[in-house]
């Protein structure tokens, strides 16, 4: 179980004193996430995961963004949503304001889609973690029987976390929510309200707090690589960028 303060609590001579490798940006949404999950479910897992790489790999940690590209959810009440636009803007203003060290984006929010062409027009001055493949090895590795596909909102993956992490915001009722809908071909276009009427695609019922602890410490370790490939970026491009 995780109750860390919500907010780096760091002062500015302790961030002065210090040239971390990187900074981390937790980067969620604000969305319906079932019947059993709070509409911060996207941030608190891109909180407890960038808490726990920052810690790991001695990195800045920043606060969340709360608001994301949740567009596809919007049939239900609660669901706010910035356009892809002003992420990406956001994003780049924050990356520009850090004095040349390198953004590591944790994002806890699939709808985030823009956030994968702001890394990519960064010239190596930021990464964006986990992927997908991350996420899958991470299921395996944790015991998780779904894959990505098949648990894509509010099913083992999100409620496992929550459960390990803040356990007093998951609703008794989980286990009795799981939805699936494995074919959502049009769900850019008609949104996921076309393919579930509860905003579950996935199998709550199996989550439990073992499984989202596991699955944090694997990806925990999983984000070495991420910092490699931003120093060696920032080595070929020069200190002077």
């Amino acid at each position: 179980m995780d109750e860390r303060p919500p907010l780096p609590a760091t002062t500015a001579p302790q961030e002065g004193a210090r040239t971390p490798a990187a900074a981390v940006l937790p980067a969620g949404s604000l969305e319906q996430h079932g019947p059993h999950l709070p509409l911060t479910t996207d941030t608190l897992i891109a909180c407890a995961l960038a808490e726990r790489v920052a810690e790991a790999h001695a990195l800045r940690l920043l606060p969340p963004l709360a608001f994301g590209c949740s567009h596809e959810h919007a049939a239900w009440p609660g669901t706010v949503s910035v356009s892809a636009a002003t992420l990406h803007a956001l994003v780049t203003d924050i990356a520009d304001s850090l004095g040349g060290v390198p953004l590591l984006i944790v994002n806890g929010h699939g709808g985030n889609h823009v956030l994968a062409n702001t890394v990519q027009q960064s010239g190596g001055r930021m990464a964006l973690f986990p992927g997908p493949g991350e996420w899958e090895a991470a299921r395996t590795a944790a015991g998780i029987t779904t894959t990505n596909d098949q648990d894509m909102h509010a099913g083992e993956l999100e409620t496992s976390v929550l459960l390990h992490t803040h356990p007093g915001l998951v609703r008794p009722d989980y286990a009795r929510a799981d939805h699936r809908a494995d074919e959502r071909d049009h769900m850019g276009t008609l949104g996921l309200a076309a393919y579930t009427a509860n905003g579950v695609v996935g199998l709550p019922s199996r989550a439990s707090a073992a499984k989202g602890d596991a699955l944090l410490a694997h990806l925990t370790r999983r984000a070495a690589g991420h910092l490699a490939a931003l120093e060696q970026a920032r080595r070929r491009h020069g200190d002077a960028r």
